[in-house]
């Protein structure tokens, strides 16, 4: 055999086959090294080209089961490359054929590529070759090189060549690898951040709010989640990448709203608890779920491309359907996109049920709560009365109770108290108190008279929970206000100028814990106002009870000068703390001033 140097090459280039294998080693360690699809591309259609002398060089791999995609391509127009940009694997050409049999194909000279290929058109006297790109026992693609010359390849080069096609294949299956790696650790942290998130909120809208938003654009360009009321669907929310598609997804179901569960694509998602692909969105299926002409031109500007739905099982149960959808031509969603999307489901369907759950019970315990409070309290011709009462927001019921009621003589009584602890329990003593106060005032109005008598109740009724009441007796002929307080926050008495007056603290322990209790009397002119409040409006983590108390204070006076209502309103908005966990009470008893 004649050595590699000496192999002559005639008009092919004027180069040596020692020199070819020396670059196409070259080729080799780019082809190791290389770290992306777009890498391994350009050194295939230029670097493993130029080597051999092709000026025409490709790079095609399995798309799917029966086509061919080529993603690197080089030497022809453009018109003619895009044609070739994805075929049929049955395609009569080197590319589907190498990638069908696995073998290499060399043709040498214009007669040979006509004789197998007569539909391939002719670009005079060359050589092809085609190798196949192999891993693990099957083919995934081919390269393909066109020399402008019929010369015979040397046997060498082919081997060379069939080693760097198998160089290839390996870096294309490691970078897959590395991309479906990254891919699935970033799927895994989006689960994880989406799990948190989804914790993070109690309120049904807000949460699945947080699902579309989170999956928009990254995962789809329109999501929305639709969850079964009744029989149908019902959108809660919605997101979309363009503002002006947002728009149309608005329009399309205020318009067209989903309707019963099984009247749609999405219905029979909720119907049969199956997931929906639709890897590519034919126009027949829009025409098909077009309800009228405008909705057909509505879902024609939204651009969809690819849709899948999944359902959001709880307990073996649909509560409703996720959607994503795609208008990106190069995002088309696969089985591996499902599965993904049912994991994210199953997270948003116990957070969405977590939320439901928790907003129904929330309203019963408002419910409750507030069917033991007074639907309704009014004044007289003496006294003016306001109130707030604003729950905390949790499931549980809070103990707070008031109450304010005239006596007919020109006497008026109010009280705020506050039983310690949540739940039942907690609604039971509230109701039970103030039901005590209303009974023991009917008898003698008189503070103390009432406070002891309540401590005689919880005394013999050995109650487990602490109360804390404030008792307010007002008297308009004798212009006083006698107070008694258990173990409650200090009444602040306000006057027509802006004056406040913080009255001295409780006189003695919650109810139940002391006997002989004091009172206090203090002159009340017309205008001036008393306002009574449970702990839950004063209170912060992290700071003294007194710094509240100041602040309180200082807020009273935006009683003077308002109405009774807008002026308490004011002062529960300037000092309450939204991130309490502590209902709110405020009573205001104000005497009406002079004709």
């Amino acid at each position: 055999m004649e050595p590699f140097d000496a192999v002559p090459r005639g008009p092919r280039l004027p180069r040596r086959v020692g020199q070819t294998l020396t670059e196409l080693a070259h080729v080799t360690n780019e082809l190791t090294s290389a770290s992306s699809v777009e890498a391994v591309t350009k050194v295939v259609t230029q670097h493993m080209a130029d080597a051999v002398g092709a000026t025409i060089a490709a790079l095609g791999l399995r798309h799917g089961e029966s086509a061919v995609r080529l993603i690197g391509l080089r030497g022809l127009e453009a018109g003619e490359a895009a044609e070739w940009q994805t075929f049929s694997l049955d395609t009569p050409n080197t590319v589907s054929d190498a990638i069908r049999t696995g073998e290499r194909i060399v043709l040498v000279g214009a007669d040979e590529i006509a004789e197998r290929y007569p539909g391939i058109t002719q670009r005079g006297d060359r050589s092809v070759i085609t190798v196949p790109l192999r891993t693990a026992g099957r083919t995934i693609g081919a390269i393909h090189l066109s020399i402008p010359e019929a010369v015979p390849p040397h046997p060498v080069e082919l081997e060379f060549l069939d080693v760097l096609a198998d160089t290839c294949a390996q870096a294309l299956e490691r970078i897959e690898a590395a991309a479906v790696a990254e891919k699935q650790t970033s799927r895994l942290a989006f689960l994880a951040e989406a799990s948190i998130q989804l914790a993070s909120s109690l309120d049904l809208r807000a949460t699945t709010a947080k699902v579309t938003r989170m999956t928009v654009p990254r995962f789809a360009d329109w999501c929305a989640i639709d969850v079964v009321r009744g029989g149908s669907l019902r959108r809660l929310a919605a997101a979309h990448t363009d503002p002006a598609k947002a728009e149309i997804v608005t329009r399309l179901q205020e318009r067209w709203p989903e309707g019963p569960s099984g009247g749609s694509l999405v219905g029979r998602v909720a119907a049969t608890g199956a997931p929906l692909l639709l890897h590519d969105v034919p126009e027949s299926l829009l025409d098909e779920a077009a309800r009228d002409p405008e909705h057909r031109a509505a879902l024609a500007e939204l651009e969809i491309r690819s849709v899948l739905a999944v359902p959001l099982l709880v307990r073996g149960t649909v509560s409703g359907v996720l959607t994503w959808a795609s208008s990106d031509p190069a995002r088309r969603y696969d089985e591996d996109d499902v599965r993904f999307a049912e994991h994210l489901a199953r997270r948003a369907a116990s957070a969405i049920d977590n939320a439901d759950l928790y907003g129904q019970t929330r309203a019963v315990a408002e419910q409750l709560q507030r069917a033991v409070l007074p639907d309704d309290l009014v004044g007289d011709a003496d006294w003016d009365v306001a109130w707030r009462y604003e729950p905390s927001g949790r499931t549980e019921v809070g103990g707070d109770f008031y109450d304010a009621f005239g006596l007919g003589d020109g006497r008026h009584v109010a009280f705020v108290g506050d039983v310690m602890g949540r739940g039942v329990a907690a609604s039971a003593a509230m109701a039970q108190m103030r039901a005590a106060v209303r009974a023991f005032a009917s008898v003698d109005p008189a503070p103390v008279a009432v406070l002891d008598a309540l401590d005689r109740m919880v005394t013999q009724f050995d109650t487990e929970q602490l109360v804390t009441l404030v008792y307010v007796l007002a008297d308009a002929e004798r212009g006083t206000l006698s107070i008694a307080s258990a173990g409650h926050l200090p009444p602040f008495l306000t006057h027509p100028d802006g004056r406040v007056v913080r009255l001295p603290d409780a006189d003695g322990p919650p109810l139940g814990l002391a006997s002989g209790r004091t009172g206090l009397e203090v002159e009340v002119g017309p205008g001036d106002a008393l306002l009574l409040v449970t702990d839950g409006l004063v209170e912060r983590r992290g700071e003294d009870i007194e710094t509240g108390l100041d602040r309180l204070q200082s807020a009273v006076r935006e009683l003077a000068g308002h109405s009774l209502d807008e002026g308490l309103a004011q002062v529960v908005a300037r000092v309450g703390d939204e991130s309490s966990d502590d209902d709110v009470a405020a009573l205001v008893l104000r005497r009406a001033s002079a004709a």
